[in-house]
């Protein structure tokens, strides 16, 4: 074993790492009195310790202040949402009126298509990727019928042509090609959650726009691992939610981006008061003048306490030096981590995301050789050993090593149970 693959190695790179004080900063869950390797952040983010107190700031204020928290110091709830909306803005790369932190992500999602799918008999399709979170599938195809169109010839799915099943730049770019006169919406991820393929977002955006076609994006996966940048990517809208890489727990308020173009455009919109100018909003008049902005497509107040822990999660990312310095991070866990399954496992696993650190996050997804049975058993190994990645129906194995938290240390202790699972 060379030394690069080694133990020592990876505790070295764990001595020298930039970031290593944030492991400190959460809660990892503990198996059998030590630290799980907590491979899910791509699916529920660890709790930061910041979180209770930002959530108890709010609690005491309810008991002491009541209905006065209001309108009474730094933190009042009338302008709580405010306070995210900065650092959301230069985590997607977006200006701070394009960004709000609002409801769940399909809702979001449903409330963009409102203002952004105005479907008619010439343009009535939406194209999406084959194989779609099921949730955004759900939507698109409910959002066709409720428009009075049929799924079955309007929604368009590109499919992979790749050898893992991922979906080349040319796939898509065929795809709006030959049916962009029908297209009325691209609906496109940020990264495709079962192959963890990352998309290029302003090319997807370009063509679509040629097409003559709205683009939003779903960034659920997107959001907190991949540096973004939604205003000079010149998307419509994206949507997506903060209880994965960006740690604001189950359940988690989600965000949406408006660009800047539609920030006082005259768009369908289902309204609610909170997304009324801020000026007169209490003047409680029947007449309905949106902020310009997001902030115009919210609906009711912003949902406090679960704001709190976004707050906490986001003065973490700010103070470990933002995108640039996680993605720094990232790039070189995801590669310890390719180059040990290479070097050591190649004969039980195989990686379907792509090789290229540009069409990739944090997480990378596994098939393991013997098809689906063999997969779920060593999942279930690996569970039983506190090694915590996460099963995607049919047969893959995901493991995210997210840099404000995982370990090299972390890495090298996957791949050591794979072997002993396998054998060695």
């Amino acid at each position: 074993m060379t030394h690069a693959l080694s133990r020592t190695h990876a505790i070295a790179l764990d001595a020298a790492d930039p970031l290593r004080g944030f492991r400190h900063e959460f809660l990892l869950p503990r198996h059998k009195h030590t630290d799980q390797a907590y491979f899910c952040g791509n699916s529920l983010g660890l709790q930061p310790k910041g979180a209770r107190k930002a959530v108890e700031q709010v609690l005491d204020k309810w008991a002491h202040e009541a209905v006065e928290g209001h309108f009474r110091g730094q933190a009042q709830w009338m302008t709580y949402h405010e306070q995210v909306r900065e650092p959301l803005a230069r985590i997607v790369g977006a200006l701070p009126g394009e960004v709000v932190a609002m409801n769940t992500l399909t809702a979001n999602l449903h409330f963009m298509m409102v203002s952004f799918y105005r479907p008619t008999s010439q343009r009535p399709a939406i194209l999406i990727e084959a194989g779609a979170f099921p949730s955004d599938r759900h939507a698109v195809e409910s959002q066709i019928r409720f428009h009075g169109f049929n799924p079955d010839t309007d929604l368009i799915e590109v499919q992979p042509d790749e050898a893992e099943g991922t979906i080349s730049m040319a796939a898509i770019e065929r795809a709006i090609a030959e049916h962009g006169q029908r297209v009325a919406l691209v609906l496109w991820p940020g990264i495709q959650y079962r192959t963890g393929q990352a998309f290029d977002l302003t090319e997807i955006a370009r063509l679509a726009h040629a097409a003559g076609a709205t683009v939003g994006f779903d960034l659920a996966h997107a959001v907190g691992n991949l540096p973004l940048a939604l205003h000079d990517a010149d998307a419509d809208f994206a949507v997506w939610c903060h209880y994965k890489y960006l740690n604001a727990g189950p359940g988690a308020v989600a965000g949406a981006f408006v660009h800047q173009r539609h920030a006082q455009a005259d768009l369908p919109r289902f309204a609610g008061w909170w997304g009324h100018e801020k000026e007169t909003r209490f003047l409680m008049a029947p007449e309905f003048k949106p902020t310009p902005g997001a902030e115009g497509w919210q609906l009711s107040n912003p949902p406090v306490l679960a704001l709190a822990p976004l707050l906490a999660s986001l003065e973490l990312v700010d103070k470990a030096g933002g995108m640039a310095a996680l993605r720094a991070k990232s790039e070189k866990l995801t590669s310890f981590l390719e180059e040990l399954i290479e070097a050591r496992l190649l004969d039980t696993l195989e990686i379907i995301t792509p090789a290229e650190p540009e069409r990739r996050g944090c997480q990378l997804s596994l098939r393991v050789a013997g098809g689906r049975e063999q997969g779920r058993e060593l999942f279930d190994y690996l569970v039983s050993v506190g090694v915590l990645g996460d099963w995607r129906e049919p047969d893959v194995i995901r493991i995210s090593p997210v840099p404000l938290y995982n370990s090299f240390k972390d890495i090298y202790r996957f791949v050591e149970e794979v072997e002993t699972w396998r054998g060695v």
